[in-house]
């Protein structure tokens, strides 16, 4: 919901940051592993109880993953940076609920729940990728993407905010995860929804 807003405020200098490093070699690849390792470096900090401290590798893997693009825009984009891009997102937004489970045994309900929603969300969010794109369908709303980013109630903004929230009040992980849990399968509902009426 808030990805539109968010891609007009930061793409600029991420473009201009991604400009810089790829006239210094970086790849758009090596950023997008980095993103990653940097995101399950504060999945670890979580795991063994540093929330706080897990911030700082967490938000560094945030603004890899928007240096990716934009060093692949100043560069060549592939379909493979785009793919690989896609999948370690995936693993990241996995890694950091399962975290939460490990120090608090009682966190396990709403975070298998979370990790649910988030498997529904992806699935709606992927099978609206590929039919979009099989009809020749783009767009632009959420930047330059190399396959069809729909829109949703709750989008990658969103899922940052709720990750900060986490780490900041570890203590209200499983009520905060239901709700954000029962708002993904909302986003999944409707982008289901928008789908019938778009693809039948």
């Amino acid at each position: 919901m808030l990805d539109r807003t968010a891609r007009q405020l930061i793409d600029p200098p991420l473009n201009r940051l991604g400009r810089a490093m790829a006239a210094q070699g970086w790849t758009a690849n090596r950023v997008t592993l980095l993103g990653l390792a940097l995101g399950l470096i504060s999945a670890v900090m979580i795991a063994f109880g540093a929330p706080l401290f897990a911030l700082i590798p967490l938000l560094a893997s945030r603004l890899a993953d928007g240096l990716d693009g934009a060093i692949a825009r100043a560069t060549a984009q592939t379909d493979f940076g785009g793919y690989l891009d896609i999948a370690c997102d995936f693993a990241f937004y996995a890694a950091i609920p399962l975290a939460f489970v490990f120090p608090d045994d009682a966190n396990g309900p709403a975070g298998a729940f979370l990790l649910a929603s988030f498997y529904v969300n992806g699935t709606s969010f992927l099978g609206y990728a590929i039919l979009a794109e099989k009809r020749g369908i783009t767009t632009q709303a959420q930047g330059i993407k190399s396959l069809y980013y729909s829109n949703g109630l709750l989008e990658g903004t969103e899922t940052i905010a709720f990750f900060v929230l986490l780490c900041v009040f570890p203590a209200a992980f499983a009520p905060l995860s239901w709700a954000f849990g029962a708002l993904c399968f909302l986003t999944a509902a409707l982008r289901i929804h928008g789908a019938s009426k778009l693809f039948k």
